[in-house]
């Protein structure tokens, strides 16, 4: 089986990861590589990594037809791009992953609010599936439109699901607290992206609201059968890849620490990309950086009333670019490992 894949906008830090782990995939082959800015330039002449997996592949203007040639497009692409593309590519036949946010929020008034722009399609949106295959495998499966989780969302979401599931903790005062590596804030020439803005300094932003937050909010609402009262703040790293969320949640029953990790441990014994620590450990980002691992650790400080969790991804691969290759082998019913199965880099 040779899957066709098609990547639109292959000039980004995910687009870029997106070819590195598919280079690897024994059954993906790239056809189509898009960048309207970069049209007819060899992959290899901006990504030197790629030369060997590359050497004939160069990026072409998107258009329509050499796309529904595909069996799978993912799209890298800023908010806003997918969503006009997305109905005729389904309409061909093809399948749709899109590592932005057109597809991630269900309330398209939320959507528009948050992002500025009416929604292009809102006709299809009764067809996406959102992308997180420890909770939603099966959906995956049978989807023709995949939202890819945005990459705190990722985070945040598999620490906090086994105390939402279990009912453990009280949904009207959750915290978030999480930090992104720069690599986060994506490719593009930014004042604020600069090495010397960023060395040696460390800040929170978006603290009044995120664009993450309506997903995260919509997915933990899911888990908990109610409306959760989130409050979440990112922070800004100064290093290029890694996000660590430290997740806090007060307890409304008294669960010792044991079960809790027992908890954890059973809810995650099956699932190739999420690794419960050992207890007492603290999963830092060197262990997840290049692989599509998310590494959980849980705690109950001095036995009290709240419950921490440590949540460790690597931002452009479980957090986006990977999930993304996950969710592709689950819609072509592959091994969900495959192209995938890489150990972190270190150091």
């Amino acid at each position: 089986m040779s899957i066709k894949v098609g990547i639109v906008g292959g000039t980004g830090y995910t687009g870029a990861e997106l070819l590195r782990l598919l280079a690897q995939h024994p059954q993906a082959v790239v056809q189509v590589i898009t960048s309207r800015s970069e049209a007819g330039l060899p992959v290899w002449a901006l990504f030197a990594n790629l030369r060997e997996a590359y050497p004939q592949l160069s990026y072409s203007e998107p258009e329509v037809e050499a796309l529904t040639a595909c069996d799978v497009v993912f799209f890298a692409t800023p908010h806003g791009v997918a969503m006009k593309l997305a109905p005729e590519l389904m309409a061909a036949g093809v399948k749709v992953i899109d590592l932005a946010a057109d597809f991630r929020i269900n309330d398209l008034r939320v959507w528009e609010n948050f992002y500025g722009m009416p929604h292009a399609c809102p006709e299809i949106m009764h067809e996406v599936v959102y992308g997180l295959p420890e909770l939603n495998r099966e959906h995956i499966a049978q989807a023709r439109i995949i939202a890819n989780p945005g990459c705190y969302p990722t985070a945040i979401q598999l620490g906090f699901y086994p105390l939402l599931k279990a009912g453990l903790i009280d949904i009207d005062h959750l915290v978030a607290d999480a930090k992104s590596g720069i690599s986060g804030a994506g490719r593009g020439a930014k004042v604020s992206s600069l090495a010397a803005e960023t060395s040696e300094s460390f800040k929170a932003y978006g603290i009044n609201g995120h664009r993450h937050l309506p997903e995260i909010e919509q997915q933990l609402n899911h888990m908990a059968g109610a409306r959760v009262n989130l409050t979440f703040v990112p922070h800004l790293l100064p290093m290029i890849r890694g996000i660590e969320a430290t997740l806090y949640g007060r307890l409304i029953r008294n669960v010792s620490v044991d079960a809790l990790q027992a908890l954890f441990e059973e809810t995650y014994a099956e699932e190739p990309f999420v690794d419960v620590m050992p207890q007492g450990s603290l999963p830092d980002t060197r262990m997840v950086k290049g692989s599509n691992m998310c590494r959980l650790a849980v705690y109950r400080p001095q036995g009290r009333d709240t419950v921490v969790v440590t949540s460790v991804i690597d931002n452009l691969v479980k957090g986006a670019s990977g999930q993304a290759v996950q969710n592709m082998n689950i819609l072509f019913g592959l091994d969900e490992t495959m192209g995938l199965s890489a150990p972190a880099l270190l150091p």
